[in-house]
């Protein structure tokens, strides 16, 4: 349907400068159900509107101008998260560690069965689509957080880290009930069913005594 949410329609962006293996790629994904978008160059692809969709990269090494490796470099300063699948006729191993490292999903010296890019590409999209919901999940967890009130962060932020009441108390100067009934709303706020996994929230977060 029309109006399905854009994660529900990935996106592959093929970059080549090659048009016959630009063709040919898109042949080939499209007939698995994938929408394709095609670039011959990266200032191409930088210059286009793109959506934030679920998708990754199949990405060239060898470009005129800025290079696949350039794009991967320039993407990370821009915070783009989509996935990166170098294919390539001449790479070697230094290239595709420096790929690797940079976080790409996977490096293709060509020629490459179709299967290899399509299993590359299922798991680009799955990591992205992970790494969305997981955005997500930060966020709600953000709007909770800041529903607390200043003393219930501080608290929080103590709690985390195994103290006692007994001791949170004594550290930021008040009562032990106070702590005690402070908690029962930080749980509630926060909507953390237990002590562990609060303390996930708060990693999530980074929140840390250090940090309030």
């Amino acid at each position: 349907m029309s109006d399905r949410r854009a994660e529900d329609k990935p996106v592959v962006f093929v970059i080549d400068d090659d048009p016959s293996v630009r063709a040919a790629l898109a042949g080939l994904l499209r007939s698995v159900g994938l929408n394709v978008k095609l670039f011959a160059s990266t200032p191409e692809f930088l210059q286009s509107d793109r959506d934030d969709v679920l998708g990754c990269i199949v990405l060239d090494v060898r470009l005129p101008g800025l290079s696949g490796l350039d794009l991967q470099r320039e993407l990370t300063k821009l915070g783009s998260h989509l996935p990166i699948i170098f294919i390539t006729g001449h790479g070697d191993i230094p290239m595709s560690v420096r790929a690797m490292k940079a976080g790409a999903i996977e490096f293709l010296t060509k020629p490459f069965r179709d299967q290899e890019l399509l299993d590359a590409i299922h798991l680009g999209i799955e990591r992205d689509r992970e790494r969305r919901q997981d955005a997500g999940v930060v966020e709600q967890l953000r709007e909770r957080f800041a529903s607390l009130t200043l003393r219930e962060r501080q608290i929080m932020a103590h709690v985390v880290t195994g103290r006692l009441n007994k001791q949170i108390a004594g550290e930021l100067d008040v009562s032990e009930i106070t702590v005690k009934v402070h908690r029962g709303h930080i749980m509630r706020k926060m909507r953390a069913k237990s002590f562990a996994e609060l303390v996930r929230m708060a990693d999530k977060l980074g929140v840390s005594v250090d940090t309030l």
